[in-house]
């Protein structure tokens, strides 16, 4: 990176500077809210039970959810409520055809999806922290409840406090996005990610000490995670570049134009999205079975929905490819970048503009989008089943890694784009480049 926009210029920059230390303070407040029981619990049973439940699907959701499902906090249902509701949503844009009005009608269209996103989101809150609720009053350890008071008053108490949560954590992710930096709901789920990694070391460390895990099990665990680490940095870091020629335009004495540029397009375009819409279709209903131990159904789905299952893994990886494909379809249109190139008179060499330029287009994004879900599925998928075989904590699989370093590069990113906006700012300013005007 040039000097003149280095990092170390982030604190010369006031309204960077202030932006990062928004977020650091709405992350703080999340991270305080996880400590926060739920009334009506008691917190020291409820990790007890959850210890018990290790290697189960909820050891994911807890990871999801920032350790808030471990001691029941206010927090217990994360975001992923949220993003399931835009899940639906973004399904329904795409086959009920006045949502997918709605989406053509620009900002107006965009804020009616936003408030039906929140509706759903409420709705579904409501309907897992009620299962939840009812679940948890059937848990004892050693004969002790973790309800102190079962009953409707604590069901509706439980609903209504982690309904609350959710809601609150939705709003703090909409104020990271438009007033920090960064997108507000991944960094919710970094940070919940982040917060539990120390204590996945010392359970790693506890493990080979007490002889449960080997060496050489501990040796094989670091190299895989630098391996997965290296391979995240690189597929989300390479692009496929698309040359795109622009013609010289005489207007008057002068020539505009002429000038040869490229449209990058990442391998994985679509991001950590894909793994965090997958994870959260499963973590529903599968989290709501582990509550219910006891009744046969729930039992069965429960088992076949365990993370290093043939199930779990059959069905994550059709979930990642279908989110892939889906998320992709929605934030890049071949038609509306073909159609922008011939309106501003630019063209691929070798393609004709318009319709054969948005086929060529989607061509390209179909193969990169394939490698894209095939790297996805090989990343969260295959060091999961690896760490399972040495008994290492569920931290170290690769969606938890993929999230983080995926989260963290695209931080990164729009940090380096406020920096060079600000250069370029200043050029503007002092009047260095008044004369190419």
């Amino acid at each position: 990176m040039a000097n003149g926009y280095g990092f170390s210029n982030i604190a010369k920059v006031p309204e960077l500077w202030n932006r990062i230390l928004f977020t650091l303070a709405m992350l703080l407040v999340y991270r305080l809210g996880i400590h926060i029981p739920t009334p009506g619990i008691d917190s020291a049973i409820m990790k007890e039970w959850f210890d018990q439940q290790q290697g189960t699907l909820l050891g994911m959701f807890d990871m999801f959810s920032g350790g808030g499902l471990r001691g029941l906090s206010i927090f217990a249902l994360g975001v992923m409520p949220y993003i399931s509701a835009s899940i639906i949503v973004q399904l329904l844009c795409m086959i009920y055809p006045p949502f997918e009005q709605l989406q053509k009608e620009g900002a107006t269209g965009k804020h009616k999806l936003t408030v039906y996103t929140r509706y759903l989101t409420v709705l579904l809150c409501l309907i897992q922290s009620h299962f939840m609720a009812f679940g948890v009053e059937q848990m004892t350890v050693a004969g002790q409840s973790v309800v102190s008071n079962p009953g409707w008053g604590f069901r509706m108490v439980a609903m209504i406090t982690m309904t609350t949560g959710t809601c609150f954590l939705m709003w703090l992710g909409e104020q990271i996005t438009e007033r920090g930096i960064g997108n507000g709901i991944s960094l919710i789920i970094f940070a919940g990610i982040v917060a539990r990694l120390p204590l996945a070391i010392i359970n790693t460390f506890r493990l080979v000490r007490t002889g449960e895990m080997s060496i050489i099990a501990l040796i094989l665990v670091v190299v895989l995670v630098a391996v997965v680490i290296a391979g995240i940095v690189y597929f989300e870091t390479s692009q496929r570049r698309i040359p795109i020629q622009y013609p010289k335009q005489i207007k008057g004495r002068r020539i505009y134009g002429g000038q040869s540029t490229h449209l990058p397009l990442k391998i994985n375009i679509s991001g950590v999205i894909p793994p965090i819409f997958a994870s959260s279709i499963i973590v529903f209903p599968a989290t709501i079975a582990q509550f219910f131990p006891d009744v046969g159904f729930m039992k069965t789905l429960a088992g076949a929905l365990s993370p290093t299952g043939f199930w779990y893994n059959v069905i994550y990886v059709i979930a990642i490819v279908f989110f892939t494909y889906f998320y992709t379809a929605v934030i890049f249109n071949p038609l509306d970048v073909a159609e922008n190139l011939k309106k501003n008179g630019g063209y691929i060499p070798g393609i004709r503009p318009g319709k054969a330029t948005a086929e060529y287009l989607d061509r390209v994004l179909s193969r990169l989008t394939f490698i894209g879900a095939i790297y996805l599925s090989i990343v969260c998928v295959l060091p999961m089943i690896l760490i399972s075989w040495t008994n290492a904590p569920f931290y170290f699989g690769g969606t938890s890694l993929l999230i983080v370093i995926g989260v963290s590069l695209d931080t990164m990113s729009q940090i380096e784009s406020h920096l060079i906006t600000r250069q370029y700012d200043g050029l503007l300013k002092t009047g260095r480049i008044r004369s190419r005007r």
